[in-house]
């Protein structure tokens, strides 16, 4: 898995259970984190794919994903995990997000995720989710990560943050990427 962030391990190994794949964090090999300098979710998630695979001579899913904002234009976009400026700094990152929205009534939002699988033929197989909701003028909820505490779903009365990770995985961005790519794996490989 082209990732060392423990929440995406988590809700990717959950998703991936029924098939035959063990789910290994690419540090577990040494790997370092890929430069994600592409210009769109597509770009970054086949650049960790490659650099994953690459690295370790497996084949490798990757995902991208992001929060975009209507408001702000589209921010916090492919920049979404280091858009206080540390990568990785959630509190961080949920800080700046309110304080940019400070006074903004539209608060409509969508989580974008595109999940990329690269094998030895290198001909990579890419699956996209889009979750929809608003962000919210506080944290609530102590579940996932990133800016799940912020996104409001509107149909369920909540945020990601407080639903369970079942629940979470049915819905979100990355469980619709995810289910459509185990799919196309099944197809090629079946």
């Amino acid at each position: 898995m082209a990732t060392s962030n423990s929440g995406k391990i988590a809700e990717i190994s959950k998703l991936l259970e029924g098939l035959e794949i063990e789910v290994i964090a690419q540090s577990e090999f040494g790997v370092t984190d890929a430069v994600e300098d592409g210009s769109s979710f597509r770009e970054n998630s086949l650049i960790k794919a490659h650099h994953a695979s690459q690295q370790t001579g497996l084949p490798a899913i990757a995902d991208d994903s992001g929060l975009s904002v209507k408001a702000l234009n589209g921010r916090p976009g492919i920049y979404s995990a280091r858009y206080a400026g540390k990568h990785g700094d959630d509190n961080a990152n949920n800080i700046k997000l309110l304080n940019d929205l400070d006074g903004i009534a539209d608060r409509t939002a969508t989580f974008h995720c595109v999940a990329s699988f690269i094998n030895a033929d290198h001909e990579p197989l890419i699956a996209e989710g889009i979750w929809q909701g608003k962000i919210l003028n506080e944290l609530k909820g102590n579940s996932g990560f990133g800016y799940d505490p912020l996104f409001f779903i509107p149909d369920f009365g909540c945020t990601s943050a407080e639903m369970s990770l079942k629940k979470k995985n049915i819905l979100s961005h990355r469980g619709q990427a995810l289910r459509k790519l185990v799919e196309l794996i099944k197809k090629k490989y079946a």
